[in-house]
């Protein structure tokens, strides 16, 4: 049989170490494609590149190839490398290793998490993995869940639309407790700018702000992973709120009524 084709993508950039530790984990399961970013892309949702056009540069190290960099978004990485045909097409789109978590509402900001989305929304069965740390540079064990994850999309598939968004603790591979399938936490953010002046006195701001737990069910992402569990939500990029639409319905919606 065919070896699967992977392809790997990310927010951090190519050049970025959770990228190398991904492709040096999932390498012996399959054929490793990356098609990544240039330069970091972090919080940039789901943005595509519209009215500049996207560069593309090869990427090699250890003297090396090691894949596309690409002058765009993570969405924008998957979308070219899909439809743009710079490779066969995958039978797995994996996002990450990210450096930081992707929880709560930040899952919807989250550049990798719309990596994979984009996959999906393509119909290849996604996921994204993120590492629950700023500054820890030992990927081991985020990698071990990798290619753990990736085996068992390979194996049993996922749903047009869905994907798996995957957080791993900052813990060694010995100190983590197991893996929860769990919600999508609740927390909110307290944010505030503060107002600064450059050295010409121009104004600019910094975005701060403190995070509040709302739910502290053990069922929910942001709280698994603090007791050092692999966190595992099945997501979907069908926004719609289905238990809405009878409500709105209910309103009696009649364009007539702008012409009273």
């Amino acid at each position: 049989m065919p070896r699967p084709k992977l392809l790997l993508t990310n927010d951090d950039g190519i050049n970025a170490p959770g990228i190398a530790a991904l492709a040096d984990a999932l390498k012996s399961i399959g054929d490793i494609y990356i098609v990544a970013p240039i330069s970091e892309m972090s919080a940039m949702g789901h943005a595509i590149t519209l009215s500049d056009p996207i560069k593309m540069v090869e990427i090699a190290k250890d003297g090396e190839f090691f894949g596309y960099g690409i002058g765009g978004t993570p969405s924008d990485c998957v979308k070219l490398a899909i439809h743009g045909q710079i490779i066969p097409r995958p039978d797995l789109v994996v996002s990450g290793i990210n450096q930081g978590a992707n929880l709560g509402i930040d899952i919807i900001y989250s550049g990798t998490v719309a990596g994979a989305y984009e996959g999906s929304v393509l119909g290849v069965p996604s996921m994204a993995i993120s590492l629950n740390s700023f500054t820890r540079k030992d990927f081991t064990p985020a990698a071990h869940y990798a290619k753990y994850f990736a085996e068992k999309i390979l194996t049993h598939g996922l749903p047009k639309g869905t994907l798996l968004n995957i957080n791993i603790p900052d813990a060694d591979l010995d100190e983590i407790t197991g893996i929860e399938v769990v919600r999508q936490g609740q927390a909110e953010y307290h944010e505030q700018f503060d107002r600064r002046l450059d050295p010409r006195q121009r104004v600019y701001f910094w975005l701060s702000g403190e995070r509040e737990y709302l739910d502290l069910s053990s069922d929910l992402d942001e709280i698994a992973i603090r007791e050092n569990k692999v966190t595992v939500t099945p997501i979907q990029y069908d926004l719609t709120n289905y238990s809405m639409l009878d409500t709105v319905k209910s309103w009696k919606l009649n364009p007539q009524e702008l012409f009273e």
